[in-house]
């Protein structure tokens, strides 16, 4: 992304509007949406579909691993589905967000529980050929490729520690995530060693209720700090805050747009790419 653009995400603050260009609907079963990347004219989408769910335990590495199946839908321009690539392994059913480096999208999918274990895949995005790239004793609910560093970056279960590997996926550093704001959902390379990460937090309302705030944040994991987050109060029709899953970042001469895609495919309505100007 170019200098101008990053300078304007750093400067993105509580004030900032979120302008609605316009949304895609996509008109098939979508399931639960996880990472959202363009690549060659294309859009990458990754998603769980959950055919048995897990059991929730106050440790989350105590849940059942369930049953269900990794997809990685590619879409035309039109939101038509193009194809539907499986991804995972047996428990390791549930792809993270996801990114572009070029020259493949990049993908990992976990077992649906913390502490538990990733297989990172790149896919070609001209012959969609899906490739083993490492395995990981954790899960990994976003991975992304730094092709300046040429170092691979990734999060763990909410993103509570933070990852860097080599592209073989021999480790190269661990860290603690200092920041508490949200959950890192997905992640976006914005410059080397530069990230843009989105996510949420779900937060006890007074009357019972769970709201849903959602945030960005600016991430340096080399340097092992968070430069910047910014709460993001936008919701889609369906109710849910726009961090909650995919969100990608790309630009035009107007400035920043923020293409989100929160709602699963039972939700009311379905799933939209929704697209925003941020002013």
């Amino acid at each position: 992304m170019p200098m101008r653009e990053t300078e304007l995400l750093s400067a993105l603050d509580r004030r900032s509007r979120f302008e609605p260009l316009g949304e895609i609907r996509l008109d098939f079963p979508t399931h639960h949406p996880q990472g959202m990347a363009f690549a060659r004219g294309l859009t990458f989408l990754s998603s769980v579909e959950i055919l048995d769910p897990p059991r929730p335990a106050a440790d989350p590495a105590l849940r059942t691993p369930g049953r269900g199946s990794g997809h990685v839908f590619v879409l035309g321009p039109d939101g038509g589905l193009l194809r539907d690539i499986p991804v995972g392994e047996d428990a390791a059913y549930h792809p993270g967000g996801i990114d572009f480096d070029g020259d493949h999208v990049w993908v990992s999918v976990a077992e649906y529980r913390a502490a538990s274990r990733s297989i990172v895949y790149t896919i070609d995005p001209d012959t969609f050929e899906v490739s083993e790239r490492f395995r990981v004793d954790d899960h990994i609910g976003w991975i992304l490729r730094d092709p300046g560093l040429d170092q691979v970056f990734g999060g763990s279960w909410g993103s509570r520690q933070l990852y860097t590997w080599d592209t073989d996926g021999r480790l190269l550093d661990q860290w603690e995530n200092p920041g508490h704001f949200v959950d890192y959902q997905d992640a976006q390379l914005l410059g080397p060693g530069l990230l843009l990460c989105s996510g949420i937090s779900l937060l006890p309302e007074a009357d019972g209720g769970v709201l849903e705030l959602g945030g960005l944040a600016l991430v340096e994991p080399v340097r092992r700090r968070v430069i910047r987050d910014v709460p993001i109060s936008v919701f889609s029709g369906a109710g849910h805050v726009i961090t909650r899953n995919p969100v990608t970042v790309t630009s035009d001469e107007s400035g920043l747009l923020i293409h989100a895609a929160p709602d699963d495919g039972h939700d009311d309505g379905g799933t939209r790419i929704l697209s925003y100007r941020i002013i």
